[in-house]
């Protein structure tokens, strides 16, 4: 049987001879809790009016409710800051009003104290395992009440505070997604006789891939692709120090004018020794870079540490690495590498993400999936990098991207 906060519970110390000092122990936090609402659910009128009254007392905002259907409609319209639901109430009990706030994602932590007798301790303990902060046993005692009321707000504080606080770092990052995007080529322009194609996906808001595409004049095109180890923000901004530095070094005058093969050489090596000696730092950025002379199809590279670009020509061959990663080891050499594209050959360059990512099996893609579906692809650039996202997709399928992952293709018509 219910238990009510009636005038004849001798245990209820009365209104009128309340200690003054009892009121002065919350004046504090009043101005504190004014902005604050408690939403109180019960059936019995008494109890409501018993917790209203003292609620008032601590400077809150009062919401009442006699039924969950009440209680959760209320929910629903003002979100309150704290909830003192009882659990014996007819329509919908208060178990399945605890249930369905924290099956809410935008109700779940909407602190609760559940009210309930003292001899009630099972359903308390239900309640308190079913995501209830705390209790409050019947018949009320003015203090605890309080006590536990106050506790519940502060806790609800700091939660709110801390959800600003990860509002305003998902504004920033959402700001550095935008300024990383304009790091990366929007248009690349093709040039006649060949067909280039990208694709990019971060796996959080930012991202330590990069592409780069950008013409070097007489008739050349430098084409970059890199990935910088970790993720996150460190990673995003070491990506745009190695993409600005390769951009850089090799769009000068000086570069555009000599041969490519040294050339080439000599940024890597430049690029390499100077993060490791500015730089104090674990991260560093494996790399494939390369100059393609257009008229003669004729490509020197790079290729420092970077997971094997594939050539499609008469057969499928890996690119080796002719270095190690970037940044990893001082004074580093970096030898040039050479290969002739002809007439519907094929170069293909990605990021180790495409082949990280798992199934709901936990199996990774893998380098030999890869290579049987790069063999089963048309020749088109676009169409290729086109159905190996298509096909990754597919393969991952209901699993959490866990690595960015970039393409970067380009095929001789």
């Amino acid at each position: 049987m219910k238990e009510s906060n009636n005038q004849n519970n001798p245990s209820r110390p009365s209104m009128e001879k309340r200690d003054c000092a009892k009121r002065s122990s919350f004046s504090n936090a009043t101005a504190q809790q004014s902005q604050l609402t408690v939403l109180v659910v019960d059936d019995e009128t008494f109890n409501v009016d018993y917790l209203l009254q003292e609620l008032e007392e601590f400077g809150v905002t009062t919401l009442s409710a006699a039924n969950g259907v009440e209680a959760l409609a209320q929910v629903g319209e003002h979100s309150p800051d704290l909830v003192l639901l009882d659990i014996m109430m007819p329509k919908m009990d208060g178990f399945e009003v605890l249930a369905k706030m924290k099956a809410d994602a935008t109700l779940r932590d909407i602190p609760v104290i559940i009210i309930s007798a003292h001899s009630d301790m099972p359903h308390i303990l239900k309640g308190i395992e079913m995501g209830a902060e705390d209790y409050l046993p019947k018949p009320f005692d003015p203090l605890l009440l309080k006590a536990r009321v106050n506790a519940s707000l502060e806790k609800k504080r700091f939660r709110n505070l801390e959800k600003a606080y990860l509002q305003g770092l998902e504004r920033e990052l959402e700001i550095g997604r935008q300024i990383q995007e304009g790091f990366l080529p929007r248009e690349i322009e093709s040039p006649e006789g060949w067909q280039i194609a990208t694709f990019f996906r971060a796996a959080r808001e930012v991202s330590g891939d990069f592409y780069d595409v950008f013409p070097l004049g007489d008739g050349r095109l430098a084409l970059i692709i890199g990935d910088v180890t970790d993720k996150g923000v460190g990673a995003a901004l070491y990506m745009a120090l190695f993409r600005t530095l390769f951009r850089s070094y090799l769009s000068t005058n000086g570069f555009a004018g000599a041969g490519s093969g040294n050339s080439l050489s000599a940024a890597t090596k430049f690029i390499n020794d100077y993060i490791c000696t500015v730089h104090d730092s674990e991260s560093f950025c494996t790399a494939f870079v390369a100059v393609l002379d257009t008229s003669s199809g004729k490509l020197s590279y790079v290729s420092a540490g970077h997971d094997f670009p594939l050539v499609l020509s008469g057969a499928l061959e890996e690119i080796k690495p002719t270095g190690p990663a970037i940044g990893a080891i001082d004074d580093a050499e970096f030898e040039l590498g050479e290969l002739q594209l002809n007439s519907g050959d094929v170069l293909f360059c990605y990021t180790d993400g495409l082949l990280d990512i798992r199934n709901t099996a936990g199996e990774s893609f893998g380098a030999e999936k890869l290579r049987l579906l790069i063999k089963g692809q048309p020749r088109d650039i676009s169409a290729l990098v086109t159905g190996i996202i298509s096909t990754v997709d597919a393969f991952s399928q209901g699993v959490e991207q866990y690595d960015d992952i970039t393409l970067l293709g380009i095929s001789k018509k």
